[in-house]
């Protein structure tokens, strides 16, 4: 007979596993919309109002998840959409999703892929407070095109020095008796950026990454 123990783990053992300790970082959701103009698919973006937080980049709509508002990271990426764009959610149709991405800086982006019914953009009643433009550019501009590629170095700072001077220790690997190289940042790893020049401004980092994977799915 197994050990009750054994049963236990057994039992609470995720059926169809994912993300462990997701609830630690910022999960958000966004929504990769494909608009047919003119004979061919375009992604639509949208330009981040200067005053929030990376304001100026240019992504795709999307935003947090919000446990006591949304069910699912679906409606999380529909729900900010039709906040953002200012248009009806059955004027969207979501078709697929990616898998999780999870970023090196703490956040985890649930991706969905939809058709986006409208005729034109000027349908849109844009959240100025939040997005400054929106635009689509042609599928086949990042088939046809190479992304950049650069490097940033990554690495974990057990402490930082505050505004005042004063060194604010977050990890006290000394006091804790751990070896002499946790108490000095550590790490260094090098994480691959990827980046395209259009003719809106630059698309980098998450969005690039996002925009690499969908067309991966086309070749």
């Amino acid at each position: 007979m197994e050990d009750q123990l054994l049963k236990n783990i057994k039992k609470k053992l995720p059926k169809f596993p994912g993300i462990q300790g997701k609830d630690r970082y910022f999960n958000s959701a966004v929504l990769i919309l494909l608009i047919y103009i003119d004979g061919e698919y375009h992604f639509l973006f949208q330009k981040r109002a200067a005053d929030i937080r990376q304001g100026g980049e240019i992504c795709f709509p999307g935003g947090r998840y919000e446990p006591g508002i949304d069910n699912s990271y679906e409606e999380t990426a529909i729900r900010e959409s039709v906040e953002e764009l200012g248009v009806e959610k059955e004027k969207i149709e979501i078709i697929g999703q990616l898998d999780t991405l999870v970023a090196t800086m703490g956040a985890t982006v649930d991706s969905f892929i939809g058709i986006f019914k409208v005729d034109d953009l000027e349908q849109l009643n844009i959240n100025l407070a939040e997005v400054e433009k929106v635009f689509t550019v042609p599928i086949a501009y990042f088939r046809d095109k190479i992304a950049e590629e650069y490097q940033v170095r990554l690495e974990v700072q057990p402490s930082y020095i505050n505004q005042a001077g004063e060194e604010i220790k977050l990890f006290p690997a000394e006091e804790l008796g751990l070896p002499e190289r946790y108490r000095k940042p550590w790490g260094g790893r090098k994480h691959k950026l990827y980046l395209y020049d259009t003719s809106e401004g630059i698309i980098w980092g998450i969005t690039a990454e996002l925009i690499r994977e969908v067309v991966n799915l086309i070749d």
